[in-house]
This record gives C-alpha cells, sequence and structure tokens, in this order.
C-alpha cells in the first residue's frame, strides 16, 4: 500500500532504490570563497547563513521511492520514525530532502522572481526571498541530513497532525525542529514547522529538553 512518498513493505521499512555517493565540491560555484574544511561529528555539522557547507563533505545517499535522496546514515531512524508514525494513524510524506548547490540556488531565484512578480522590487525581494530560502552553499539540505516532512493528505492526515507529532516525538529518533517559533533572531530563518535536521538521538534530547536550537547548542 502506497503511503505518499513512502511504500511499505513486509518487513515495515520504507522502500529505497539504491545508494549515491556524492561531494559537495562537485556542486560548489568554483566563484564562491571555499568552505570550511569539516572533521567533526557529522550529525553536529551547523550549517547556516554564515557557515557554508564545507569543503570535501561527502555524502553517500539513499534514494527514496519518489526520487527524493537521503544521507544513507539517517535511514534507519527515519524508516522507524515514519514506521511508529502510521501505526498512530500519522501518515507522513519527505517532500523535500537533498538537494544540490544548483538546485538550491534556482529555488532561491524562483522566489525572487515571485516576489518581484508581485511587484516588489529587486532588493526587496532578494530580501523577503532570504526570509524562506537559504543562499546556495548555506542550506542543510545539501547535507541530506535535513527533510522537509508534510501529511499524505490522501490517507486522511493532515499536515496540524504530522507537525504535532513530529514536534513531540521527532527527537526520540534523532531529529530536530530546525527553525522553532520566536528563534528567528538566533537561526536567520522564519518559523518552519516541516523543516526536521537530524543531529542523533543523544543531542536531540538535550535540545528537546532544553528548547535549544542547533545554533545554541554547538555554541
Amino acid at each position: 500500500m502506497s503511503f505518499g512518498d513512502y511504500i511499505d513493505v513486509p518487513e515495515g521499512g520504507i522502500k529505497q532504490s539504491g545508494l549515491t555517493k556524492l561531494s559537495f565540491s562537485l556542486f560548489k560555484n568554483k566563484g564562491d570563497e571555499a568552505g570550511r574544511v569539516y572533521d567533526g561529528d557529522w550529525k553536529l555539522i551547523l550549517v547556516n547563513k554564515n557557515n557554508p557547507v564545507p569543503d570535501g563533505y561527502d555524502v553517500e545517499l539513499t534514494t527514496l521511492s519518489n526520487g527524493v535522496q537521503v544521507d544513507s546514515r539517517i535511514y534507519p531512524d527515519l524508516q522507524n520514525m515514519f514506521d511508529d508514525m502510521r501505526a498512530e494513524g500519522v501518515y507522513p510524506v519527505v517532500g523535500e530532502g537533498y538537494r544540490t548547490y544548483e538546485e538550491q540556488e534556482k529555488m532561491m531565484q524562483d522566489k525572487i522572481d515571485a516576489y518581484r512578480a508581485e511587484g516588489h522590487s529587486k532588493a526587496g525581494a532578494k530580501k523577503l526571498a532570504k526570509k524562506w530560502v537559504a543562499k546556495p552553499g548555506t542550506s542543510e539540505h545539501e547535507l541530506g541530513i535535513a527533510l522537509d516532512i508534510n501529511a499524505a493528505e490522501e490517507m486522511g492526515s493532515d499536515n496540524e497532525d504530522v507537525y504535532e507529532w513530529l514536534y513531540n516525538n521527532a527527537y526520540k529518533y534523532g531529529f530536530i525542529l530546525r527553525y522553532p517559533q520566536d528563534k528567528e533572531d538566533i537561526t536567520g530563518i522564519d518559523y518552519e514547522p516541516w523543516h526536521y535536521r537530524y543531529v542523533g538521538k543523544e543531542a536531540a534530547a538535550q535540545m528537546y529538553e532544553c528548547g535549544l536550537t542547533l545554533e545554541e547548542y554547538v555554541n
């Protein structure tokens, strides 16, 4: 039975369709300033407007049944989380996972164009777009460990059901709400109830209990 982007298989897992190993350097514009060389805990790497994806960051990707790709290391916990959600009658889908630099660049330009079409100036459109879309090279989606999770509406769930379940439970599986309310001045991104980031179970539990963002936790 299909649950949106995921397919139940006899073992109760999420259907996958292969692995791909990529290096971020393949997608980084050569004209951009070099990012930091990364040698720490991949689960806690901080990527934001001030901290670009590091040079030499490699990711092995698992491709899900809808073509969305995620870092293979988060796949088991993602599978367990979705299985438990479905067992409680909440049906999620991953709409966005890994993105290349070029895909992030196009998303930013599309957002700018949309604001321009509404009548905003070029500068104003860019400012508004940056509230919702990270500059290419500074998006967690380029790591493969950030996900946009919404509801499989055809199964009777709505986004609020999914967001509430994730808010209360995602940390148990190593995921955090990356851009919470009232933390915009810290994260630099407006509230996104659908955007979850993998940090590992121990760190996720600590951040959840203390109400910390990733910026606050690592700094």
